[in-house]
């Protein structure tokens, strides 16, 4: 496996959970809802395992994105910024964490 199969695998892995992320769905919900098993989802989200075409196809259908809006490269970088804004969230102390969530509410009443 070269670098380019490792960066397509780890950037289909992160689309696909940040999308689903974004539609507030759990993987075992969106799992069944594709008439698979319940850790479907997880498994290709972790690398456990991947998908094929159909399978693909059917997760973009659910996700209401076209096959081209998954692999856009400009939403990645989105992507990968919020992976990393939540991977600082989750090294937070509960007080850090409710002063941050307090200041973001207070952000967006603006």
């Amino acid at each position: 496996m070269n670098e380019y199969s490792i960066l397509t695998e780890d950037f289909f892995r992160d689309r696909l959970r940040f999308l689903r992320n974004e539609r507030k769905v759990s993987a075992r919900e969106m799992s069944l809802a594709l008439g698979q098993n319940e850790t479907y989802i997880n498994k290709i989200e972790t690398g456990k395992c991947s998908t094929t075409i159909s399978g693909f196809l059917k997760i973009c259908e659910y996700l209401n994105v076209s096959p081209g809006y998954f692999f856009n490269p400009e939403i990645n970088n989105t992507v990968l910024a919020d992976k990393d804004l939540l991977d600082l969230f989750h090294r937070l102390t509960p007080p850090q964490s409710e002063h941050m969530r307090s200041f973001l509410q207070d952000l967006t009443r603006s």
